[in-house]
This record gives C-alpha cells, structure tokens and sequence, in this order.
C-alpha cells in the first residue's frame, strides 16, 4: 500500500504546527517546531499572503498529515462523510477517528499513528477476537481490541506496555491496562477530537 515514507518533522514545519508524528520525539527539544518554526526550503523564511484557497488546502493537508492519509483516500472519506446525515466536516473527523490505527494510538497502545498502522500491519493486535491487520479498518461501538498474548515478548511493545495508562485515552474509549485491551463505549463527537483543524474548510475546499 502506498504511503508517504519522507521525513515527517518538515511536514509539521509545513503546517506551522506539532502534528506529533514521530511520538516522544515531538515532545523533547529535538522537535523540529521547536528549533526552526518555519517553513521547510530555501523560501520557508519569507513571508507570503495566503489566500483563501490556500488556507483551506493548508486545512485538509493538516488533517491528511495528521492520520498519515494519501489523497486518494482521503477524497474517499470524505465522498462517505459528504452522504451521511449531519454535518460534513465533522462526520468526515469522525470517520478517521474510528479507523483502527488510530484507535491503537489513542489507548497508548502506540507512540504515534505511524507505529501502530506498523503494530497492526504485523498482527499484533486481535479486533473482537479475530484476525485485525487493516489500519483502516473502521471501528464501532461495542468493539474490543485485544494485545495478543505472544506479541507481549517484543521488546517494543514491553516498552509501550510500562507506559500503558500514562496518557488518558479519550473518552468514547475504554483501556483496560490489567487485560490490555481496548473498548469502544460510544462513537467519538467533535469534542473528542482535538485537532486544531478549521473542518468546513475542507468541505469549502471539495465543493469548489
């Protein structure tokens, strides 16, 4: 499959933002934000007027960036959030909260998204006891995701299990830290979400 394999600190000097994509890292002094907060290239420097057609592109790669979503896909998601009742914006951020990397990564089962589209490629993980290795998978309430028993020996996941708890999962998700297990109790709203994205830009962007 397809994915974006470049260095990731220049997409969030790209977007003027930490979109914490290399996990620990984002939060010690070698985040790339913290010592160059400007664009990347020879012009990153200079100051430009954005317009308005530039804003809402800089929204939707925000958001493409963040959940690690190439174009085509991204346009899929937001084809199914744009059919669905209620509001676009925000059916299309909840959409991409619910797929199944992402859920590993809010439990803190993961340090960053990249990792546990990685963890679960490598079925690491089991989805209401069965097989589970699509990150795109899309999650409903009611679902259990489940540490495998042998994946317990890696030297990876022994780290991420001492640190399990540490960050509070959101709260239409449940962790169990004793079992290492994961529960969906409700499906996320906006208020769950806390991304620093304008969403109805996007929406303006798709229906220019």
């Amino acid at each position: 499959m397809a994915r974006y394999t470049g260095p990731v600190c220049r997409l969030c000097r790209r977007e003027g933002l930490k979109l914490y994509l290399k996990g620990d890292r984002c939060y010690s002094e070698k985040c790339a934000i913290d010592r160059r907060n400007y664009a990347p290239g020879q012009h990153g420097q200079r100051r430009t007027k954005v317009s308005e057609y530039g804003m809402q592109l800089r929204e939707k790669q925000k958001v493409r960036r963040v959940y690690g979503i190439l174009e085509g896909q991204f346009r899929g998601y937001f084809g199914k959030a744009d059919r669905q009742q209620g509001v676009t914006g925000e059916n299309l951020l909840r959409i991409l909260e619910r797929r199944l990397d992402n859920m590993v990564f809010r439990l803190g089962f993961a340090n960053s998204r990249s990792q546990a589209r990685q963890l679960v490629r490598h079925n690491h993980f089991t989805l209401n006891g069965h097989k589970a290795n699509i990150p795109s998978m899309q999650i409903n309430v009611g679902d259990v995701i489940q540490l495998k028993e042998k994946s317990k020996n890696s030297a990876v996941i022994k780290e991420i299990v001492e640190n399990l708890g540490q960050k509070t999962p959101p709260a239409w998700l449940e962790l169990d830290k004793e079992a290492l297990n994961g529960r969906v109790v409700a499906l996320p709203t906006r208020e769950d979400i806390d991304l620093p994205v304008q969403e109805q830009m996007i929406v303006e962007l798709y229906s220019r």
